[in-house]
């Protein structure tokens, strides 16, 4: 099977213990076995998403959206996997928003609502190879971070994971394969991509073909469904807030 776990991957052992292990919570009993469990938010066909409380690089909330196959890079990606990076920034956003009090959502200029509201206090990304976070040393399964400013945990050395030599936000690596693939233009200049037409769409761009209608589109990694297809994920159709948290896990 491609991209098959692997034997000794730490996020392949924490997306297996968030099959077997559903009821797992640092909130329950507290025994020994369970304090050494991450704190899993999320579990779904695609990704598992979990708290680093070990080694945060925020004090006020950093989570880690694992895919649930054990992808090398984000370099593995093609255009058919928009949906799934618009499903994970949603993903991102929604729990970052829940570790904060919710403020009112923002609206486009022509008063449509888009499919995720980010806050500027918010990062989300990828360390990418051969960069990686000295405190969590993972570079062959993709993961992306996400946390809130300011990085109070982060320190210098650790600094440079998350720095623009090594950090790839998401938003400019959907733009840029939306760029390469839709007659859709998004251009990385816009001074607030969040009001771009083609973020109402979360699907918009990923699927190519040639000018006679033979379609080229390679096989997404992800399985897309009604839901992650219609942007149906997205915070705002949650309303996360300090006292709204999604729902602990969901295991397919």
């Amino acid at each position: 099977m491609a991209f098959a776990s692997k034997t000794g991957c730490p996020l392949c052992g924490i997306v297996s213990s968030a099959v077997h292990d559903p009821f797992i919570s640092p909130r329950s009993s507290g025994s020994v076995r369970e304090a050494n469990q991450p704190e899993i938010l999320w579990r779904d066909d695609n990704f598992t998403v979990y708290r680093e409380k070990a080694n945060p690089v925020s004090s006020t909330g950093h989570v880690i959206i694992a895919f649930n196959l054990h992808v090398p890079s984000i370099y593995t990606l093609s255009s058919s996997d928009l949906p799934l990076l618009v499903n994970l920034r949603c993903l991102a956003t929604r729990f970052l928003n829940s570790m904060i009090p919710m403020s009112s959502p923002a609206t486009s200029p022509t008063g449509a609502t888009p499919l995720y509201i980010t806050s500027n206090n918010f990062r989300i990304g990828f360390i990418t190879p051969p960069f990686r976070d000295a405190k969590i040393p993972v570079t062959d399964h993709l993961h992306a971070h996400a946390y809130i400013m300011p990085s109070d945990l982060m320190g210098w050395w650790r600094g440079i994971a998350y720095g623009p030599l090594a950090w790839y936000a998401i938003d400019d690596l959907i733009a840029e394969i939306r760029e390469s693939t839709s007659n859709n233009r998004v251009k990385s200049g816009y001074d607030n991509r969040r009001v771009a037409p083609i973020d109402f769409v979360p699907s918009a761009g990923s699927r190519t073909g040639t000018a006679n209608g033979i379609e080229t589109t390679f096989e997404s990694l992800g399985r897309p469904d009604a839901e992650l297809e219609g942007g149906e994920a997205s915070p705002l159709s949650l309303s996360p807030s300090r006292h709204n948290v999604p729902s602990p896990l969901r295991v397919s």
